[in-house]
């Protein structure tokens, strides 16, 4: 750990701490990645958040980051302005077959062995565990239970009384902003991913937000890149958000 004064951060905060070590990149194969993690002294207002959330950093746990690479400015973080979003006939027909066949509940984040179960099914039938093998429920709890933010829910998906999917969010004053996402691979006819963007774009016009933050856009990952059909969207490029119509 560092002090924060040999650190600079996008956003003034109180903070306990700031780890800042290299390590091999999540997202690209043979990369180093760079990404500050930020310990919050305390919770995060909303209205903190959301100028995190302005500055391109992210949350995870009760960490905040925001990507620091040399050398490598692949990844962009993405967000919705949802007074622009376009609802095309298919985003449409996703939402209604969803609303028609699932039930939504919402909650504060949870642990569950149900959770944990469709977690580690997800992660190893879409190749997401890089080989570091199934979650339990220590890490489970630290990346989608534990939070700096504060107000955070999670978004759950059943069908038929079985959990299918489930989503973590944070809220700012103005903001959603997508935490992780994770769905039973066995159901990609309802197009689960899709449908909870679609369920927060909704829920932000709804409660009169102006933004849905997706997390990171990557453009070489195919994990990531489906963010890109959400239009017309931002991305936090060098610093500066660059609408993509």
């Amino acid at each position: 750990m560092q002090d924060l004064t040999e650190h600079r951060t996008p956003i003034s905060l109180p903070i306990l701490a700031v780890m800042d070590n290299a390590h091999p990149c999540s997202y690209l194969p043979e990369r180093t990645a760079q990404m500050p993690l930020i310990v919050p002294e305390r919770l995060v207002s909303p209205d903190e958040f959301d100028i995190m959330l302005a500055q391109g950093m992210r949350r995870s746990g009760r960490y905040a980051y925001y990507t620091a690479c040399n050398g490598c400015q692949a990844c962009e973080a993405v967000r919705i302005d949802v007074s622009k979003f376009v609802w095309s006939d298919s985003w449409r027909r996703i939402l209604n077959r969803g609303d028609r066949l699932l039930q939504l509940e919402i909650g504060t984040p949870e642990y569950s062995e149900e959770k944990l179960r469709l977690f580690n099914l997800h992660r190893g039938l879409r190749d997401l565990s890089h080989g570091d093998g199934d979650y339990g429920p220590l890490e489970y709890e630290g990346f989608l239970v534990t939070t700096c933010c504060h107000s955070t829910l999670e978004l759950r998906y059943y069908l038929e009384d079985a959990l299918v999917a489930l989503s973590v969010i944070d809220l700012g004053t103005l903001s959603i902003s997508a935490v992780y996402t994770y769905f039973d691979p066995a159901q990609s006819k309802l197009s689960l991913g899709s449908y909870s963007v679609l369920k927060q774009i909704q829920m932000a016009q709804n409660a009169g937000l102006r933004w849905v933050y997706l997390g990171l856009y990557v453009e070489e990952n195919s994990h990531l890149n489906y963010k890109a059909r959400f239009k017309p969207q931002e991305r936090y490029i060098q610093s500066h958000w660059v609408e993509f119509a």
